[in-house]
């Protein structure tokens, strides 16, 4: 049997489950866990009133100017319930890049470290918006993405080469770098990071929601994933009598009104590619909390972020301190699987 066997395998056991597996619930009940807003900074309530916020507000057009990163999708290179994770740090990086004026090179942070590290805040088989940002400021940091990218896998994964990925909370999954010529890789103890200073939720308060997207940036929001399935834009989701209950993270950007329709609505992205819907996004009837996406909204507010390296590290990472630790890429320990059994 061939390596290529063996991952064709993997990838169509994927494809035959992920239908029924899409629709399981990826997000926890996260409502009674301790402190749920940790905030020193007023609130926007507090200094706006419904007279400042606009009709039309999107962070993806902002005098034709978009303040967004860039899309995701939690189901490639296989399936993983992660969308608590993309649209955790999707509005985290968001925030970044509003808090920077969109100056600079965009900067995406690591999801896999959340896998790899943050087992209290979830998994590929569901998650917390909230305990991912309190796991953030308890640990002290999140990694940019390019030190650990996203592979759709955590420890109980079987999807693809997920069994064959070592996912523990270590140095060299934390940020790591691979040598020329060799499988071997380095793991650093300098690397790019942000931090989360204050985060909270919003529980049924429209206004409140929009008076914190305006004042500071997306935020995260928990609905009922199955009835998006199969959407294809072009129309706002106004299905009142679909089911509220949160399978799904999502993250609303903005909102707008609809003159021909008079109606009002978000503007949502979703984590399931750019080939879905309107490039990735959505529009949701506001005000009537369907498919429950009003009922409880999170947001969290950066603390420091690296937008100069203090110590820039060498290709190999040799000055950067690298603590060794040796890595092999996933493939390669399938073929050593896979000659052992010959």
């Amino acid at each position: 049997m061939s390596l290529k066997t063996v991952l064709l395998a993997g990838f169509a056991l994927v494809s035959a489950t992920i239908g029924e597996n899409t629709f399981e619930s990826e997000l926890w009940d996260d409502s009674d866990v301790a402190e749920q807003t940790d905030h020193h900074s007023p609130l926007p309530t507090s200094y706006l009133s419904s007279e400042d916020i606009p009709e039309h507000f999107s962070w993806g057009d902002v005098h034709g100017r978009s303040y967004l990163t860039h899309s995701l999708n939690q189901h490639v290179p296989h399936y993983c319930g992660s969308c608590w994770a993309h649209a955790a740090l999707s509005s985290l990086a968001d925030r970044i890049k509003i808090d920077r004026n969109g100056a600079g090179p965009d900067i995406n942070l690591s999801i896999q470290y959340i896998l790899n590290c943050g087992s209290e805040a979830g998994s590929c088989h569901g998650g917390s918006m909230l305990t991912t940002y309190k796991f953030i400021k308890k640990n002290g940091f999140i990694p940019y993405q390019t030190c650990m990218p996203y592979l759709a896998c955590s420890s109980e994964s079987t999807y693809g080469f997920c069994p064959y990925v070592d996912t523990t909370c270590s140095p060299i999954n934390t940020c790591r770098t691979c040598m020329h010529g060799t499988d071997e890789c380095v793991a650093l103890d300098a690397f790019p990071n942000a931090t989360v200073a204050e985060y909270g939720v919003i529980e049924n308060d429209v206004e409140a929601v929009k008076a914190e997207i305006f004042a500071r940036g997306p935020v995260t929001a928990g609905l009922w994933g199955k009835s998006l399935s199969n959407f294809q834009g072009g129309s706002i989701f106004d299905n009142v009598d679909a089911p509220r209950n949160s399978t799904h993270a999502v993250s609303i950007v903005g909102w707008g009104l609809d003159e021909n329709t008079n109606q009002r609505y978000w503007i949502v992205r979703n984590s399931w590619g750019e080939y879905w819907s309107e490039l990735g996004f959505f529009k949701i009837l506001m005000g009537m909390n369907v498919l429950g996406i009003e009922s409880r909204i999170t947001w969290a507010v950066p603390g420091e972020y690296t937008v100069v390296n203090p110590h820039p590290c060498f290709e190999g990472g040799e000055n950067c301190k690298p603590i060794n630790q040796r890595y092999q890429d996933p493939s390669v320990k399938v073929a050593s699987i896979l000659s052992q059994r010959r």
